[in-house]
């Protein structure tokens, strides 16, 4: 029962840290996050579902793209609390000092945001946008059922922010931490290593084949566009930072989502 409720709990963590769903309160104790990372990857589902959901259902009112696309951007930002989109803002900060690996740690616990955060996150709004407006081409989404073809792209993309959290999740138990605390370092230090290593691992498994079995070009597609923002990701936190951080980890999922809306966007075209 022990295990049971640790899972249970760390289940809870997990989804009440990274999404705004309602979860029971408790008083969060380190064995409770021992698996936590190994459910992070749900709160991408819970997005993929409702966003396809979403799509469907606008698609069979009949609404617009311009607001179709708006309010599907938008909905993953309001199940996250925008988390991700916080550490995006840090990190663009940071990087944009030009300073020394120590100040740029210190920039990313600061609240304040800069000039240069929200210039790059307009710009990554507006490509995000783009690339997602895309997938509903071909007329994919029709205001009749019955007419509604079968939109891959968009499922594919749908796949994308589990795959996303999944390779966050397995930066935090595989690459180094910048600095030994924060909650990055309270979250895997907690970890019990090598189960959720192996989590992690079949869940990128059963992603990247879902993804492919949708359709073969658009899952290769979004597939290598996680692998290649994963290694940028990693490079870029090493060489620029000494290590990941929770606001790193948070970069890298919007980076990782934008890429996959824009080349999917594109690969919709052919």
């Amino acid at each position: 029962m022990d295990i049971i409720e640790n899972v249970l709990r760390s289940f809870a963590i997990a989804v009440s840290t990274y999404s705004k769903i309602p979860m029971p309160h408790f008083e969060w104790k380190e064995e409770d996050m021992r698996y936590s990372l190994c459910f992070f990857p749900v709160v991408g589902a819970v997005i993929g579902l409702l966003l396809w959901v979403f799509a469907r259902f606008a698609g069979w009112l009949g609404m617009g793209e311009i607001s179709t696309c708006l309010i599907g951007s938008i909905l993953p930002i309001v199940i996250t609390g925008g988390i991700h989109l916080d550490g995006f803002l840090d990190v663009c900060d940071a990087r944009h000092s030009y300073g020394e690996r120590e100040k740029k740690l210190e920039i990313l616990k600061d609240p304040h945001i800069g000039a240069f955060a929200v210039i790059q996150t307009l710009v990554c709004a507006t490509v995000y946008v783009g690339g997602f407006s895309e997938l509903f081409r071909t007329g994919s989404l029709q205001t009749v059922p019955a007419e509604q073809g079968e939109p891959k792209a968009l499922l594919v993309f749908c796949c994308g922010f589990v795959l996303a959290r999944v390779l966050s999740g397995l930066s935090l138990v595989f690459l180094q931490p910048a600095k030994e605390n924060g909650m990055l370092a309270t979250f895997a230090g907690a970890a019990h290593r090598n189960v959720v290593q192996g989590v992690l691992l079949l869940e990128l498994g059963i992603t990247v084949g879902v993804m492919i079995g949708i359709d073969g070009k658009l899952g290769i597609l979004g597939v290598l566009t996680g692998a290649l923002s994963f290694w940028y990701y990693a490079h870029m936190s090493k060489k620029e930072f000494g290590g990941i951080t929770g606001d790193l980890a948070g970069f890298f999922v919007v980076i990782c989502e934008t890429a996959m809306a824009v080349v999917l966007g594109v690969g919709n075209l052919f």
